[in-house]
């Protein structure tokens, strides 16, 4: 997926995929995470406002999706679920309460053990998706070019970029927010590994067919 390209059918397609390549990528444990992030999480968040917060097990919970989608680093896993419940409580709160500003937002967010600036965008779009995007690996390469920074400054310039992005593939008939551009860029750029490693498979077992002796 070309991240400059203003083909809202094309991003429409790769956002569509979203889920199939979810089930496709192998790991089963991914799927029932995925639901949670996207659909339980966002709902138990804005049935707390005004005053919305995220508990220590929700972002334990949060930190296996993101880990599970990406690469697994089971100490940062540690280092969360072991927060304390009213720490996190309070600096989630902080953090919701300083949107739209998503360098706020985060620094909030990033007091807390385990919590760097791309966990923090995970809490932050599962409660507004229309203004923080998931600073993940794959969206973060076909935005600014590689995935090695993970600051605060790095996401205020990713950010900055998905929501323009948005804007610009949005109508009034199809509305795009900057996290419908990050499951787009990931789910292009997973299912593309998944079908090459598919087609290697099969390649590989061709090769070990015996060849067939000509009578």
């Amino acid at each position: 997926m070309d991240f400059k390209s203003s083909d809202a059918g094309v991003w429409r397609e790769a956002l569509s995929s979203y889920e199939a390549t979810i089930e496709n990528i192998g790991k089963p444990n991914l799927i029932p995470l995925d639901d949670f992030y996207r659909n339980e999480l966002p709902n138990l968040l804005h049935k707390r406002n005004p005053n919305p917060y995220i508990t220590t097990d929700e972002l334990s919970k949060l930190m296996q999706w993101k880990l599970a989608r990406g690469k697994w680093r089971p100490r940062l896993l540690s280092f969360v679920s072991s927060l304390d419940d009213a720490a996190v409580r309070d600096a989630s709160g902080k953090a919701f309460a300083s949107l739209p500003d998503v360098s706020k937002s985060v620094s909030e967010l990033t007091v807390l053990k385990g919590v760097g600036p791309a966990t923090a965008s995970a809490v932050l779009a599962a409660y507004a998706p229309d203004v923080a995007p998931f600073m993940s690996d794959e969206a973060m390469v076909a935005v600014v070019g590689d995935s090695k920074d993970y600051s605060l400054k790095r996401y205020v310039v990713f950010a900055e970029k998905m929501q323009i992005k948005a804007k610009e593939l949005s109508s009034s008939e199809d509305i795009f927010t900057p996290s419908d551009v990050e499951r787009a860029l990931w789910s292009s750029t997973i299912g593309a590994k998944v079908k090459a490693s598919s087609t290697k498979s099969d390649d590989v077992v061709s090769e070990k067919k015996p060849k067939r002796k000509r009578k």
